[in-house]
Parts: structure tokens; sequence; C-alpha cells
């Protein structure tokens, strides 16, 4: 077991299994033995230890440690999906889906089988495009996700990704699109039992504007949230990453 990355003392535990819905093996690595469990998306296209060799388990180590939460880090399947741009928009869609319904049906059972919790509702988080997929999971599905923290995302495929296209798998994986007319026990969920935060930097490389989008469309929704800008120096990049997580979750799980 490699700890170059985080304390000796954490603990850590490898896991995963070859998943029906996607028809991949897709591995899973946990961090803590108790707490609010908290799901971390990998930016891009990259793989389910990238948050911890970029430091970002590190950076709330003192709340794992704790107790307060428990990390679960998850594959990403984008280099299957939206940045294989050789694929129709169609079957990128589709595979999204899939991978929405892989979250849904087999990790959540799995990460509430982890804690002991058949009903736990599970925290989201994530940077770049792992920011639109926190989003996007806990948008979908806010009977399973209690909270999100949102960092550097963009919440709109449409304008770099579906070229024209849409479909209901695009639909209903798009939060700008599906959160406008979202309604029914979900919408009252979003409003009434659930915490929000949308952070972005300012300075190179960083998209506010997306992070605006979604907080303006939040209100016209009447669900309460916390949109917050950093400033012009900060980038969009690692080290305001390992920043942004522990200052939100020792706000949310103090």
């Amino acid at each position: 077991m490699d700890y170059q990355y985080v304390d000796p003392s954490l603990p850590r535990r490898l896991d995963g299994w070859h998943s029906p819905i996607l028809g991949l093996d897709m591995p899973v690595v946990s961090y803590g033995d108790r707490g609010h469990p908290l799901l971390l998306f990998p930016t891009a296209a990259a793989d389910y230890l990238e948050c911890e060799r970029f430091f970002l388990i590190k950076s709330v180590e003192p709340a794992i440690q704790a107790g307060r939460i428990r990390v679960i880090s998850i594959e990403s399947i984008n280099r299957y999906a939206w940045m294989d741009r050789q694929l129709p928009v169609a079957e990128q869609c589709r595979r999204q889906a899939l991978y929405s319904r892989y979250i849904e049906e087999e990790l959540v059972p799995w990460i509430r089988g982890l804690t002991g919790n058949g009903a736990a509702r599970i925290a989201t988080s994530g940077a770049s495009f792992g920011g639109f997929h926190a989003a996007n999971a806990f948008f979908r599905r806010p009977d399973l996700f209690d909270s999100v923290i949102a960092m550097s995302g963009f919440y709109d495929l449409a304008p770099d990704y579906f070229r024209g296209y849409s479909d209901d798998n695009c639909y209903f994986n798009n939060p700008l699109w599906y959160l406008a007319n979202l309604s029914g026990p979900s919408l009252d969920t979003l409003r009434h039992h659930c915490r929000i935060v949308v952070v972005s930097g300012q300075g190179a490389y960083e998209a506010p504007e997306c992070s605006r989008a979604l907080s303006r469309l939040l209100a016209t929704r009447d669900i309460g949230h916390t949109l917050d800008l950093w400033g012009q120096d900060v980038n969009h990049d690692w080290p305001w990453w390992r920043r942004m997580l522990p200052h939100y979750v020792n706000q949310l799980w103090p």
C-alpha cells in the first residue's frame, strides 16, 4: 500500500467490482472509518486515485481522522464518453446515462453498506469536470445525496459537448436543463433538506460565469444555496481546490 500521499495512520481501503451496468472494472478507494460519507469525483479523464495523488485527500485528512467525514473516491468514465470526440453525441450521452445509473444503482448501495446505514444520504464534491459530475449526481437524486460542494465546475454540457444534439439521456444529465423544470418531491427535498455550495475562482482558466448561471437558476427555483466566488488570483488548479474543499468541509461538518 502506497502511503506517499496520505498519513500512514489514515484508514485507507481499496475496493471495486466489475460493473454490470457499465461493463467496466470500476475501482473505488475509501478513507476513514466513520463520519458523513463524501463522494469525490476526479477531474476530466482521471482515475479514482487522482484526488489522493494531488493531495486533495491530504487537505481533508484532519476531518477524516476526527471522524467527521468518510471519503469515497471513484473512477471517471469521461475518456469513454465526453473525452472521446470520435463518438457520436448520442453515444456519449448514453454512456453518461449509464455512469449515472452506476452511481445510483451500484455505488450508493455499496457506500451505504460500507457505512452500515442503509438509508444514508451522501455528500458529493469534485473540481472542474468533477464539479459537473458532483452536481449532476446530487441534483438528479437528492433522495440519495444531501450535500454538494461543486468547485470550479460547469453545469451545462450543451455549449461544448452536445453539438446541437439532444435526447432524454442528454436532458436528464444536464443540470441547467432538468433543474429548470424540476417539480414534486425532488424539488421539495432540494429546497428544504439539502446543502449546496457552488464555488469558483476568477483567475486563469476559471469560468465563474458557469457558477453564476447555476446560481441564478437555483434562485429562480427558490433553492437555497451558497455561491462563493474567490478572487482574481484564484486559478483553475489543485492548490486552490486544496483550500476550497477543507474550507467547506469544516463549515458543513464542524
